[in-house]
């Protein structure tokens, strides 16, 4: 059967059954022609993904197959959709010249990208690192690898699943590799999320891992990156190099290190905290993260350093201090700073350019970006090593000037260039002796011809000398019978005319035969000159990635700076304290929304390990609890990430754990209720503690009733107050009043409220943080600014006031059925014509806008609707 089916087939379609079995989990681009075509399957997706014409052709027999293409010239329009829609595609070009084959032409995979690798502009986002990740179970352990292929960054990890979860949250990579035997746990732990894609189990073990980095990298061992002793993470980092192997990926010079994510080196942030704070993604649309208000960098290198630093906050104070110092640099100098900014916006990216150089892939116009970036560093290079400040000196003398490769680009490449290397017109005149004469010939030919004329006139004195072009023999001289016997020995007679004689000379036949393929010559000799280039700018790749990421550092210190200047930020003192003192901090994003004339208002957050390790703030909803708390945990991880703050004055003493428990975080997809993320969440964090902790907690027991809402909230206070190893500084913002009572039994606790003014029935939100707890939440007052139905709030009223009289009487609840009863009893007096009176009259009548007298009118009106009936 099979037999019959291949026979039937045609050769082409052969080819690419062939072809796709290899690569089965790949959207196949297969090149016919001057077109990228897709068949079956991959044509049905493909036409909806990009929105192209689906039609049939024959398959060599009597079925019919789909079919999807687009030009070849498209294809770069065409991939990022493709990968964006989460497709590997892979892509399959003629290996050989249609023209010189005689059948079918020879075809392969030349390459495959997945969402997690490529090159390709359009896929990846200039100010976004594109990370693959592979994961690795052993236990209770996970080793995890991230590879951004554009940069040549490599990075690993191991830790137990939280840890893991919240790196994943901080990288957010494209891709996830993991192995076939870890499919569930896979599966588990990142639902939706990411793009996964599952290898061999045997590709996950660790000689296999450790053989495949100690191979790359040309090691005896891998003591020199710190992950020796990091098995899993070195399993994960093995995985990755034989994946790009697989992806034919094989150029990968560039990735000449791999880091390790050391857990002790930066502030352990989890990943419900990297979300609530609304570090670098919005939780709602038209949100707006921390991220957009710091990220002023000019280059893509800063501001993807810029990400990494936010979620990964430095724990050391020298290096802090380091950072804060170049940023006070930038802040007290504008001329420096608008200097260096100046030459930052024309670098580009410098660190993707020179990957492109490491894998063959640079084009000669990025090439001539490359030159103009390490131009460009020259001036930074001085202007740094010139600077008084050591720190800033340091990081002048951290920069390779590559001075050898920048003269020979500029030497070598013309300053306008094609965008494709086999186009033609790249390489300077005076580099290459055979180009320049080809030129001569393929751009000069009639000078060339006309000198070869006056040389041989003189030469032979034939005066009547011609050199002339036919299709029979070529180039050809052309003498008079009068000087035929001028003609020199070794010139060769091919034709006889009447009245002259033809001849052709071995001068003539090599310039001919010159002139004719002069341009292909050409285009062989440029693409050959330029791929020297590319060759001799490879050895420069881990200088210029050194100076990428000393720039991209620059460029996000000089983005603090600014942002200092403008936003009105201070430089923070972190130290080795225990105590957390802001004066006067600002929220970094509200202050930046508020309408014009509208400042923020500001307040003051003390905390310590000894006097005041607890603040439990109340107040009613929309005075700004939440706003403080956030605040508070953004100063804190500026400081440490060095960047100035929003505050009058700001010491931090370094904090090493951030958690929150802010605002509604759902996840009622996945079948948990409120209630039950909100608990989630919350044993997370008291799980976890450490004495530098810094956590958060906003309306904690809100998802369950009152009594149990206010005996978990209560109990948790009590919890942190007496960890027996940890004090752990804590912001408790609550609408539970009952909690202020904890004040008087423990004695790091401290009571504030978010003031309000109260005007009548109305209330002012001050947004002020005050000592002592607050009386009630106005949550009514709340409600009716929302809005709510006036019977509905004057109800609410009336039910308050009773049981906040009532309270001292019995907190078990008992009075509840004392409650007064609304009055529902109308429906037996509504067959009164008088009552419909009085209720029409009521419907029309608008209680917040009525004046005392008039309301005093209306009811004197009333009464005497109601008087008739006993009249």
């Amino acid at each position: 059967m099979a037999k019959t089916k291949d026979a039937k087939e045609t050769p082409l379609m052969k080819q690419y059954n062939a072809i796709k079995a290899k690569y089965p989990g790949a959207l196949l681009l297969f090149r016919v022609g001057d077109f990228y075509e897709t068949f079956g399957e991959d044509a049905i997706r493909a036409s909806k993904v990009l929105d192209i014409v689906l039609t049939k052709r024959a398959n060599g027999s009597a079925s019919h197959i789909e079919l999807a293409g687009f030009p070849h010239h498209s294809l770069d329009t065409y991939l990022p959709k493709l990968v964006r829609a989460g497709n590997r595609v892979a892509i399959c070009d003629q290996l050989e010249d249609p023209k010189s084959v005689k059948g079918i032409v020879k075809r392969g995979v030349t390459e495959l990208v997945t969402p997690g690798l490529s090159f390709n502009d359009n896929v990846l986002e200039k100010r976004s690192n594109n990370y693959l990740a592979s994961i690795h179970w052993s236990g209770d352990k996970i080793g995890v690898a991230f590879l951004d292929v554009s940069t040549g960054e490599f990075m690993a990890a191991r830790g137990k699943e939280d840890y893991i979860s919240k790196l994943f949250q901080g990288f957010n990579p494209s891709e996830v590799i993991y192995s076939k035997s870890d499919r569930g746990q896979a599966e588990q732990l990142f639902h939706d999320e990411y793009n996964l894609f599952s290898i061999d189990e045997w590709v996950y073990s660790f000689d296999y891992g450790y053989d495949k980095l100690t191979d790359h990298f040309k090691t005896s061992s891998l003591k020199g990156f710190g992950i020796e002793e990091m098995g899993e993470a070195i399993i994960a980092a093995g995985a990755i190099l034989h994946y790009l192997e697989e992806t034919e990926h094989r150029e990968t010079d560039h990735i000449s290190a791999i880091s390790r994510i050391d857990e002790e080196k930066y502030v352990w942030l989890d990943k419900f905290t990297i979300r609530n704070l609304e570090l670098i993604y919005p939780q709602n649309d038209g949100g707006v993260p921390l991220i957009q208000v710091l990220d002023k960098t000019e280059t893509p290198m800063g501001s993807r350093m810029l990400k990494k630093w936010m979620v990964l906050p430095l724990k050391d104070v020298n290096a802090i201090a380091e950072r804060h110092k170049i940023v006070a640099a930038f802040h007290e100098n504008e001329d420096m700073l608008d200097e260096i900014r100046g030459y930052l916006k024309q670098i580009g990216d410098l660190e993707r350019l020179i990957s492109k150089v490491a894998v063959g892939r640079i084009n000669p116009r990025e090439m001539n970006q490359l030159k103009k970036a390490l131009k460009i560093t020259q001036p930074i290079h001085h202007t740094l090593i010139n600077h008084p400040i050591p720190e800033i000196k340091k990081m002048g003398d951290q920069i390779n000037l590559c001075e050898f490769l920048l003269e020979k680009i500029e030497k070598e490449l013309k300053e306008d260039v094609p965008l494709l290397s086999n186009q033609g017109n790249l390489i300077n005149d005076g580099i290459d002796e055979e180009l320049d004469e080809l030129r001569q010939i393929a751009y000069s030919g009639k000078d060339y011809l006309l000198k070869a004329q006056k040389r041989e006139i003189e030469r032979t004195g034939i005066t009547s000398l011609k050199i002339a072009y036919n299709k029979v023999f070529g180039y050809y001289l052309e003498v008079s019978n009068a000087h035929k016997d001028k003609v020199p020995p070794e010139w060769i007679r091919k034709q006889t005319l009447v009245n002259a004689e033809r001849y052709i000379t071995e001068e003539l036949k090599v310039y001919e035969e010159k002139i004719l393929n002069a341009e292909d010559k050409l285009f062989v000799i440029e693409q050959r000159l330029f791929q020297a280039l590319v060759t001799a700018a490879a050895d420069y790749v881990t200088q210029i990635q050194q100076n990428a990421r000393v720039i991209g550092a620059i460029d996000c210190l000089s983005s603090f700076g600014l942002i200092a200047r403008n936003n009105n930020y201070i430089k923070p003192e972190v130290n080795d304290t225990t105590e957390i003192d802001i004066k006067e901090g600002r929220h970094p994003v509200i202050e930046q929304q508020l309408p014009v004339g509208e400042s923020y208002v500001p307040n003051d957050v003390f905390l310590d390990n000894n006097n005041q390790q607890i603040m439990i703030i109340t107040g009613p909803n929309m005075a700004g609890k939440s706003a403080l708390l956030r605040q508070t945990a953004l100063i804190v991880l500026m400081a440490q990430m060095g960047s100035f703050v929003p505050a009058v004055s700001a010491e931090i003493g370094i904090v090493d754990k951030v958690f929150t428990r802010v605002g509604a975080s759902d996840n009622l997809s996945r079948g948990e209720s409120t209630f039950m993320v909100e608990m989630i969440e919350t044993a997370s964090i008291l799980n976890n503690l450490s004495d530098r902790s810094l956590i958060l907690m906003d309306e904690i027991g809100r998802g369950t009733s009152t009594y149990d809402g206010v005996s978990i909230a209560w109990s948790i206070v009590e919890y942190l107050h007496n960890h027996q190893d940890f004090k752990a500084k804590t912001l408790f913002a609550t609408h539970y009043h009952e909690l202020n009572q904890l004040s008087e039994d423990f004695v790091r606790i401290k009571n504030f409220n978010v003031s309000v003014k109260e005007v009548g029935d109305k209330i002012i939100f001050m947004r002020k943080l005050k000592e002592g707890g607050s009386e009630h939440s106005f949550g009514i007052h709340v409600a009716q600014l929302a809005g709510m139905p006036n019977k509905v709030v004057i109800r609410a009223n009336e039910i308050m006031h009773f049981l906040e009289k009532d309270k001292h009487k019995n907190d078990t609840g008992e009075k509840l059925q004392e409650v007064p009863k609304a009055n529902y009893q109308m429906n037996l007096f509504e067959a009164d014509p008088r009552f419909k009176e009085v209720m029409s009259m009521m419907e029309i009548l608008d209680i917040n806008t009525i004046s005392p007298v008039e309301a005093l009118l209306k009811l004197n009106e009333i009464k005497g609707i109601l008087n008739k009936k006993s009249k």
